[in-house]
This record gives C-alpha cells, sequence and structure tokens, in this order.
C-alpha cells in the first residue's frame, strides 16, 4: 500500500469513518455527487442537503473525517493492512451487487482472493463432532477443487471450515466482525495467522482497533454471503446467527445448501428446514459442485493441475492398510457421537487387551482417523 492514499481513497474511507453513516446513505451520496473526492470541497448545508445527519455533516465540514481518513490509512500501513475501496478494481465484483456493499474493506493478505468463485461455510459455534466432521470434510473436497471457502473463523463449524481448507493446502478467507488486528475470538490467533502465512485472506468493513460488538457480527453475514457464489448451512439451532446469513443469502439471489442432520438434534432445525424451503441438500461436495454455475466450474477446472482432477472424495470405507487391531479399533467408533475410553475397552475386550486398543488408538489419532475430545472421548472423523 503506498504510504500516502490519493484523494478518492482517502474521500471513501472519510466516508466510512464518519458517525451515523452507513453504507447505503454512504454510497446514494456518492452517486449524487458523482465524486467521492467532491465530499470535501461541499458547505455544510449541501452537506445536510445529502441526508446526513447533522453531526455527520459537521465532522465532514470541520476536516474531522479527512484527519481520521488520513491517521486510518497510516495505522493500516504500519500493520501491513491494504484498504480496497468500492471504486478500485480490486473491489470484488459479486459483493457490489448487495443491497448495501460496503464503501471500505480492511485486507490483510492476498487481496486478489476476494474477486475468486468462493462458496460460504457456515454453521454453530458449538457443533456436534458430526457437524464438525462434515464441515472439515466439505471445506477440504471443495477447496481441492479450487472453490475458495469463506467463513467469519468463529468457533465451531466457521473455524471447521478454514481448517479443512488448510489440510488441502489451499488458501482460505474469513470475514471478522472487528477490526482487522482485532483477533476474535482469541483463541483463533494461530488459526489467523496460519490463514495469511498461507497465502489466505483476512477481511473487515470496520475500522481498525474495533473491538467485538454483537450488532457487528448481523452486518459481517451479509459480506459472507455477498462474496460467496453461494452459501452452506452445516448445523444451527433455530435461533443461530446463521439464519441471518442464510436470509442474505437468499435476498441476495445466492444459492444455498444445507446438509441435513438427526431430527432430534436441535443443531438440526436451520439446515433441515431450509431443505425443506427449497436449499439443496449436501452430502459430498459433488452435491455443490453440480450446482455451481457453468462458467465458474469452467474457469477452476482450467485452472486445477491434471494430477488434481484424479482426486475422489472423502470416504467412510476401511483402509484395507490398516493394521487388524486398528481396524477393529475403528470400526466400533461413530461419526455422530463420541465413544468413550472405557467404552472401547468393553467392547473389544473379547478381541483386544487393553494395550493394543491404547497402542491403535494413538495410531489411529496419528494417521487423523480419529479425534481425542476432552475426558478421553473418542470420535471417527470424516
Amino acid at each position: 500500500m503506498p504510504a500516502e492514499p490519493d484523494q478518492e481513497q482517502l474521500a471513501w474511507l472519510a466516508l466510512a469513518l464518519t458517525p451515523g453513516l452507513g453504507p447505503k446513505r454512504i454510497l446514494d451520496a456518492v452517486q449524487e455527487i458523482e465524486s467521492p473526492c467532491r465530499i470535501f470541497e461541499l458547505p455544510l448545508t449541501a452537506l445536510e442537503g445529502l441526508r446526513f445527519p447533522a453531526e455527520a455533516a459537521q465532522f465532514v465540514f470541520d476536516g474531522k473525517a479527512r484527519a481520521a481518513a488520513a491517521a486510518e490509512w497510516g495505522r493500516a500501513r504500519e500493520h501491513g493492512v491494504s484498504i480496497v475501496c468500492f471504486s478500485s478494481e480490486a473491489y470484488p465484483e459479486r459483493l457490489r451487487e448487495i443491497y448495501d456493499p460496503p464503501p471500505v474493506l480492511w485486507v490483510m493478505g492476498d487481496v486478489s482472493l476476494l474477486r475468486r468463485p468462493a462458496i460460504a461455510i457456515v454453521g454453530t459455534r458449538h457443533p456436534s463432532p458430526y457437524g464438525s466432521g462434515v464441515a472439515e470434510m466439505l471445506a477440504r473436497d471443495l477447496a481441492a477443487r479450487r472453490l475458495l471457502v469463506i467463513s467469519g473463523m468463529a468457533r465451531g463449524i466457521d473455524s471447521c471450515a478454514h481448517k479443512g481448507a488448510l489440510a488441502a493446502h489451499r488458501p482460505t478467507l474469513a470475514v471478522w466482525g472487528t477490526g482487522i488486528d482485532v483477533v476474535y475470538p482469541r483463541e483463533n490467533r494461530k488459526l489467523a495467522a496460519e490463514i495469511v502465512a498461507t497465502g489466505g485472506t483476512l477481511v473487515s468493513e470496520l475500522p481498525m482497533g474495533t473491538f467485538p460488538a454483537p450488532q457487528n457480527f448481523p452486518r459481517r453475514n451479509r459480506i459472507l454471503s455477498g462474496l460467496s457464489v453461494g452459501v452452506l448451512v452445516v448445523e444451527a439451532s433455530e435461533n443461530s446467527g446463521t439464519r441471518v446469513t442464510a436470509r442474505c443469502a437468499a435476498e441476495q439471489n445466492r444459492d444455498l445448501f444445507a446438509v441435513p442432520g438427526n431430527v432430534t438434534s436441535k443443531g438440526s432445525w436451520t439446515p433441515n428446514t431450509l431443505i425443506k424451503q427449497g436449499a439443496k441438500l449436501v452430502a459430498t461436495w459433488e452435491d455443490v459442485w453440480e450446482e455451481m454455475p457453468s462458467q465458474v466450474r469452467l474457469e477452476l477446472e482450467a485452472e486445477a493441475p491434471a494430477e488434481s482432477k484424479l482426486e475422489t472424495a472423502a470416504s467412510l470405507l476401511l483402509d484395507p492398510a490398516l493394521r487388524p487391531e486398528e481396524a477393529m479399533v475403528l470400526e466400533v467408533l461413530r461419526t455422530d457421537e463420541s465413544l468413550q475410553m472405557d467404552g472401547i475397552l468393553e467392547l473389544l475386550e473379547t478381541q483386544l487387551t487393553s494395550s493394543e486398543v491404547f497402542t491403535a488408538l494413538f495410531e489411529l489419532e496419528m494417521a487423523g482417523r480419529v479425534r481425542c475430545l476432552p475426558g478421553k472421548n473418542y470420535v471417527r472423523t470424516l
């Protein structure tokens, strides 16, 4: 990012930082005055004529908006953050289509990812082992086909989606509801660093230093769906914020996908309801891929190296290379429900010794076939 912004970038940033102005009001005002740079030349009455609240008009007229923009540009540059304005060539075309696109995006990482074909994978912050496994599996398989995986880096399904993409050695994009320099939740600091280090991108519409506030996350969800070709819901309860993202997807004319769940689980309410309302039922990556626009599929297939076209989807079948003890242990484990160590030993007590079970579990965990949850509970990965 250059040391100094040009006048147009400064104007967009000044408007974004002005208190009392939302995205729609800013875009309407710029359309009326034709160039955002003119905002610095207008008298107070003209600013009020743009339907700016009195406080916002005074903030711009007094030069405070311009000063705030210059200071924010300097902070962003110090942190290696790019500022992408609505009129920039780097601004994603899909996001321009929505009702209230953000006038400014703060971006850390590869800016070019903003314009790639993408799928948003979202869901509950408290997933079941089944939900976590499915989210990671689908993200991995879709990312392997060069489809950019987008999520919000929240706890639960969001984090699983990013990890799945990283497992496929592909970049992923996270849209935050905080300033780009404020990692939330804090335990995802390592994940955020890994996303950037592996060529991924972090995005926010909020100024640097903005801390988590409940009202910011529903607003963030419209960007998740706006950047994407479609939205995939894995697990979410009846009152989950994921419903906001699904509603945004419908309003923005995006494809909506959902993974069906156990009808007795509260986390299955939203995806099962969406399927009843017409969302595409998803069990494997092919279910998403076949719904992608032809132009998107051709573009992504042309990018993929020849060997990647031979990749197959994840399988639940036992690997014949497993040792007999490992195969027996894997056979008693499930993907949708964890099993405590004592339960595993009890099921296999007539076939394996405890030391053979411990060894097999260790080898399976190292191979990524099983996951150890708190309390020595084990679940089979997808």
